[in-house]
């Protein structure tokens, strides 16, 4: 059996994540804010350092598999938080753990969004790639919600693209995906607000497989990503929102990595 470490475990996709891996007798080092293995905040370098000593503490040996799913939604009033969880959380401990992960020729899986493609404050995403943290924060102050959380995980998936390659070399795997909307604790704070609520109502409506999508559906892309049988799966942002993406954006094949 393997042992896996995962940000953001508690709720939502990620507590779907880690009792899908647990189902099948694999050992999770689950990291968030409360209820985990480790407690710790990944929106400050405090936080990351916390988490990354905790796994190193916890699997000496090497990992089987890293899955970043902790993130904020758009709804967050913090944009810089919006920027610092699902961007910097994600790369900053990718970075340091990804030895430990090369030990056992191991997986990585980064929660992007379908949103992603949405972005279009490319200077953000610039800032992010380009690893300036005070500028990255000081711009998302200047842009809306929505375009902080797409922009975050666009950032993801580029970064996961450029670094796909070496990481290949060392018998790691390294990819995204793209999650849809779905139903989370998360989304239904969205879903319940009165400013968004009826938008998100269109929104869903409009997915052309006719439902949201569950944890659980997530979960299973992740194990699938994670096992020995997609190890030829490298470099890639795998989209699951029923169809949105598809229906968006007909006439483009894959998100550019540049």
């Amino acid at each position: 059996m393997g042992i896996y470490a995962l940000t953001g475990g508690a709720t939502g996709i990620g507590a779907a994540i880690k009792a899908r891996l647990e189902a099948k007798g694999h050992r999770v080092i689950m990291v968030d804010l409360k209820d985990a293995d480790i407690t710790a905040d990944l929106a400050t370098a405090k936080g990351r350092a916390t988490a990354v000593e905790g796994i190193k503490a916890a699997a000496p040996e090497g990992l089987n598999g890293l899955i970043t799913s902790a993130g904020v939604g758009s709804h967050i009033p913090d944009h810089r938080l919006i920027t610092n969880v699902n961007y910097f959380g994600t790369v900053k401990v990718v970075e340091e753990l990804v030895d430990l992960v090369a030990l056992k020729k191991g997986s990585i899986v980064l929660l992007s969004s379908n949103s992603a493609p949405m972005s279009t404050s490319e200077h953000y995403v610039d800032l992010l790639l380009e690893g300036n943290e005070t500028a990255a924060l000081d711009e998302s102050d200047k842009i809306g919600g929505h375009e902080a959380y797409s922009g975050s995980k666009k950032a993801v998936a580029r970064w996961m693209r450029r670094n796909a390659p070496a990481f290949a070399r060392r018998g790691v795997t390294i990819n995204a995906i793209a999650p849809g909307y779905t139903e989370t604790p998360m989304t239904k704070v969205v879903s319940d607000d009165p400013q968004y609520g009826e938008s998100i109502k269109r929104f869903k409506e409009s997915i052309p497989i006719g439902r949201a999508g569950e944890p659980k559906d997530i979960a299973a892309l992740v194990d699938f990503l994670v096992g020995g049988e997609s190890g030829f799966i490298c470099g890639s942002v795998v989209f699951i929102d029923g169809g949105h993406d598809a229906m968006l954006r007909a006439c483009l094949l894959y998100t550019s990595p540049s």
